[in-house]
């Protein structure tokens, strides 16, 4: 969702000379924006246990990954689908290791998903249309008043606009060694691998329901008093897959 401001006070015209003297000599203006300003989370079912939608809220736009220009101020409402039901593969494209592997994400495969991100646009939506927003909201830029919030007007919107956003994890899975999937053990020890250990979000053995950045610097935090306390034995291994997951 992306509305156009009424007063020029998002990130449009924030990359200037004027405002960077601004941030530098007062740490002041626009510049000092983490742009992803607010967020929630949501259940968009009632049988949903946990949340399943993350919202980020944004005094810009996010088109494209902001690559289509919006000339405009503008401020977006995101729905982010975080417990994804559908399932890609990734395979090697050849024998050689400098070839780029081939990713097939696979998205919406599971019918649930654009369940769940429809109904995250339309609640999107209705917040964007409430009077909090009354005297900023000057016009729906996206989806547009073209989109009705029927099912199928929003599918097609999602299936044309939907893209990743940028905490990707798991490439390197931790679990026990009888799991064939896994690359790390509960110490992040590489499996059949002396003397080295993963340590950051790819060892997650699941995603996230959310952003990436506290659950990293634990798992990095887990990792020190590890190293530090030396060589356990298995049967005491730490069992740090169940306090990710």
């Amino acid at each position: 969702m992306a509305y156009e401001c009424t007063q020029p006070i998002s990130l449009a015209s924030a990359e200037s000379i004027a405002n960077l003297i601004r941030y530098m000599a007062f740490k002041t203006g626009p510049l000092t924006s983490n742009v992803g300003e607010a967020g929630g989370f949501i259940k968009t079912s009632a049988s949903c246990p946990t949340p399943d939608v993350q919202y980020h809220f944004a005094p810009g736009y996010f088109i494209e990954h902001g690559f289509q220009q919006i000339k405009e101020h503008a401020y977006s409402l995101i729905p982010t689908l975080i417990r994804p039901n559908s399932r890609g593969r990734i395979t090697l494209r050849s024998s050689n290791p400098l070839d780029a592997p081939l990713i097939h994400a696979n998205y919406f495969a599971d019918p649930r998903d654009m369940q769940a991100v429809v109904e995250g646009l339309r609640i999107a939506r209705a917040i964007g249309e409430t009077n909090a927003f009354a005297k900023h909201r000057k016009r729906e830029l996206c989806p547009g008043p073209g989109i009705k919030n029927d099912e199928k007007s929003l599918s097609s919107y999602i299936e044309k606009y939907a893209q990743t956003l940028y905490h990707p994890v798991g490439t390197c899975k931790m679990g026990p060694a009888v799991d064939k999937l896994a690359v790390v053990d509960s110490e992040l020890r590489v499996h059949g691998v002396e003397g080295l250990r993963v340590v950051d979000a790819s060892i997650m053995p699941v995603v996230p329901g959310g952003n990436t950045n506290a659950p990293t610097i634990m798992v990095a935090e887990k990792a020190a008093d590890l190293i530090k306390s030396g060589p356990r034995k298995a049967q005491q291994e730490p069992v740090l897959s169940q306090t990710l997951a």
